[in-house]
């Protein structure tokens, strides 16, 4: 490897200039590993992508928008908390021997807000086992010293232009890769961050590596789409597929490795020898549409990423085990990081209960009513005020299906009430949770007990984001005692919107047919969210088919479908928006305001839109010629 070549010729400490603007390069292959999607993954796929993965670099994603409140508020509690715990005692410490000894790299977001905390225990840990390591901090993600000056400034939403909300409890600025690659830079063996864009844990080893300047466009769009592809873990090697039944080996589950030969216009998606999984065309161009908006602009500190035309290959011998992928386009990025804010307001409680016997659905709704209208009464006699919101479903019933659930799923005889409500004041929520639990013994038969027990009152965090501009966002790198700014690239270069960018033309003569298929059976589909947002990607199972998908699943159509999730002020007007990616035929859908505030805000039991993809399979899709021929 091109890192290893250089350790061997030269001090690890590489002048980052001299390096980054050389022409001489010597394109040597770069293998990169993602063994963690989300805060809680499982912790065996580290120790598989050490020992059998061939790879160079680790990634580590932990942080959501949740998860960086949640941390905010333990260093609050304790000034030595704050940042992820798994990443140091049952993932690291195991395998500090063994990363070292292949001299693997690692990069994670698992500092949180208390990247440095994170490094003094990582490295207490390492010296205890006699391990030596070059452990480096990037900072300045965490804006939290800076809420009243942004708010007396007059900082608004970025979707609503609303303005900055009091209660703040975390606000993070989605930093780049060029940080994180400069701590590899200065011979870091292990680089810990705030928050960053998911994709730059990948896209930092690929700039070290290699030397592509922050005007490789191209060479960057493609590093960030490696990102965005493994970011997820194993969602990218058949997690989560929507032919879930041909993915076998669940229980050894095979992680990504992204490798790149160094040119940067193409890359290799696979997974380690022996596991479990799948990595096909269709896995990863479901993963690509994964939680993005428009494909034309997907919107990253380092660059602005086109992915409409990237295709993605079978490797000949390498069936179900790796893919190649190329074509992402770059354009400069904004002068702006994304910042986002998670807020208090209020507090929730959510109770589940198993409901069996005949007229099930009807007990569970009839039980859920009358703990409400007896709470209410309650809270009339204390002068509480009432529910700020309030969400029952029946779980078994397809009640989320609204007018698209089959006849007769009420009539199931083994359900589970779905009981969730919000409210400004968390006393008047512990009356709920203590009111719940009645029903077992003066209401309906059947009821079997309280899943989890008692409810829970936690706090209503919401999201707030907006864009700041970078020049004001100080980024700071820490390796030993050594610390430095790190400088931010901006481009004078205009920005090419998406909208001017036509869609193709569907062909007016294709045959029409007369056969009627389910939506799945002539496409793959994925869904996901980003706060309110939903989105919903659609991959067509063959070339041939894609015009039909374009002719007859329209916006029009797929809003319609959704009708009943989209909040009210909006679904009566035109709010779904339709994006085309040509290379993969496919399409993404972006539904705005249709998970219930999303996240901890939400009060459904799919608040980030992980079903929608799957509600949306069902749909009959009509005047299509036999797909058999």
């Amino acid at each position: 490897m091109l890192r290893r070549l250089r350790g061997q010729l030269q001090p690890k400490v590489v002048s980052f200039y001299l390096r980054r603007f050389t022409t001489a390069r010597v394109y040597q292959s770069c293998r990169v590993g993602c063994a963690s999607g989300f805060w809680g993954d499982t912790m065996c796929a580290a120790p598989q992508l050490v020992r059998h993965g061939n790879i160079d670099y680790l990634a580590f994603d932990y942080l959501s928008e949740i998860t960086m409140s949640l941390l905010t508020a333990a260093k609050q509690k304790n000034p030595e908390f704050g940042y992820t715990p798994d990443f140091i005692h049952y993932v690291m410490t195991p395998l500090l021997a063994e990363i070292k000894q292949k001299n693997i790299k690692v990069l994670a977001n698992a500092g949180g807000v208390n990247p440095h905390q994170c490094a003094k225990v990582l490295a207490q840990l390492a010296a205890e086992k006699g391990v030596e390591l070059n452990i480096a901090v990037v900072e300045g993600d965490d804006l939290m010293p800076k809420v009243k000056e942004l708010r007396d400034s007059g900082i608004t939403s970025m979707d609503s232009q609303a303005c900055m909300p009091s209660a703040i409890q975390s606000m993070n600025a989605y930093l780049g890769a060029y940080p994180l690659a400069r701590c590899l830079d200065h011979g870091a063996d292990v680089v810990i961050s705030g928050r960053c864009v998911d994709s730059a844990l990948v896209l930092a080893p690929l700039i070290h590596e290699y030397g592509w300047r922050p005007t490789d466009y191209d060479q960057l769009a493609n590093g960030s789409l490696a990102g965005h592809l493994v970011e997820c873990g194993a969602q990218a090697t058949g997690g989560i597929f929507t032919d879930w039944d041909q993915v076998d080996g669940w229980d050894n589950m095979g992680f990504p490795v992204v490798e790149f030969d160094g040119s940067g216009d193409q890359f290799i998606l696979t997974k380690p020898p022996n596991t479990g999984g799948l990595v096909t065309v269709a896995v990863a161009a479901e993963q690509m549409l994964y939680e993005i908006g428009d494909p034309a602009s997907y919107l990253l500190p380092d660059v602005t990423c086109d992915f409409t035309n990237v295709q993605i290959l079978p490797i000949p011998g390498k069936q179900g085990e790796a893919v190649q992928v190329f074509g992402a386009k770059g354009r400069p990025p904004s002068s702006s990081y994304k910042v986002s804010a998670t807020y208090a307001n209020g507090y929730r409680a959510t109770a589940v209960c198993p409901v069996v016997g005949p007229r099930a659905g009807d007990k569970a709704i009839k039980t859920a009513n009358s703990i409400l209208a007896r709470t209410r009464m309650i809270f009339k006699q204390l002068n509480l005020p009432d529910y700020t919101d309030t969400c029952v479903k029946v779980i078994g019933s397809e009640g989320v299906y609204g007018p698209h659930a089959r006849p007769g799923a009420l009539a199931s005889r083994e359900v589970a009430l779905w009981f969730a409500v919000s409210h400004s004041n968390k006393k008047a929520l512990e009356i709920f949770s203590r009111e719940v639990a009645p029903s077992g013994t003066g209401m309906a038969p059947g009821l079997t007990g309280l899943v989890g027990g008692r409810p829970k009152v936690a706090p209503v965090l919401k999201l707030f984001s907006f864009l700041y501009p970078k020049d004001q966002v100080p980024v700071s790198v820490t390796v030993g005692d050594t610390t430095e700014t790190v400088s931010h690239y901006t481009s004078s270069s205009e920005q090419v919107d998406s909208d001017d960018i036509q869609p193709s033309v569907t062909n007016a003569n294709m045959e029409k047919g007369v056969c009627s298929y389910k939506l799945s059976e002539l496409a793959n589909l994925r869904s996901g969210d980003k706060g309110d947002m939903a989105n919903i990607g659609v991959v067509a199972r063959h070339p041939d088919i894609f015009p039909y998908l374009k002719s007859r699943l329209t916006a029009e159509v797929v809003q319609e479908y959704f009708y009943h999730l989209i909040d009210p002020s909006v679904r009566d007007t035109p709010c779904v928006n339709r994006y085309e990616l040509p290379g993969t035929h496919a399409l993404n859908f972006v539904l705005p305001h249709s998970l219930g505030g999303g996240g901890v805000a939400s009060l459904r039991f799919d608040p980030l839109g992980k079903a929608y993809g799957q509600m949306l399979a069902d749909l009959e899709i009509t005047e299509i010629p036999n797909i058999s021929k």
